[in-house]
């Protein structure tokens, strides 16, 4: 079986948990967060859209270097966020599928003004750096949605609020 042959359905799978999460997103509470240092609840969701293009990033180059350049994308609406999020996952989810095994065993390395942050085989990089990360900001927005009374949808089994039958 081929790398990308494992990688797909796990892709496919937690982006559809994340997608559900993300469609519950109240459309007047973007601007809401938890504490003053937490990200906004619609920086939040975005930043889960944007994900998946890392997954790109990490195929398609062996290096990135990042800088103080950076400007996080603001969306107006769930909807667009949910646009974002669909367009990198199918893009991701076809650069999987053309990708050969000996892509994903090249080291990857990132970058900040041109000092090494670190260093890993893409396999791992896609793995943890991508999906994982969109684990771990996907645990964050249930959340904020809890917090802000919203019904959260099954995950990886029942939820207090679905059972799923």
């Amino acid at each position: 079986m081929a790398i990308s042959e494992s990688l797909i359905p796990e892709l496919e799978g937690e982006a559809a948990v994340t997608r559900k999460l993300i469609e519950r997103v109240p459309e007047d509470r973007l601007d809401w967060k938890p504490h003053e240092r937490s990200m906004p609840l619609g920086r939040l969701a975005t930043h889960l859209a944007e994900l998946p293009d890392w997954g790109k990033v990490t195929l398609a180059q062996d290096v990135l270097d990042i800088g103080e350049d950076f400007t996080p994308t603001i969306l107006g609406s769930v909807q667009e966020i949910l646009d974002l999020f669909d367009k990198n996952v199918t893009a991701f989810k076809q650069l999987l599928a053309n990708t050969p095994d000996e892509e994903f065993l090249k080291t990857w390395t990132m970058k900040h003004k041109g000092q090494e942050v670190f260093s890993s085989p893409k396999i791992g990089v896609v793995r943890g750096f991508v999906m994982n990360h969109m684990v771990h900001h996907r645990g964050q927005l249930t959340v904020y949605l809890r917090l802000n009374d919203v019904p959260l949808p099954m995950t990886y089994g029942p939820s207090a609020d679905e059972t799923g039958g």
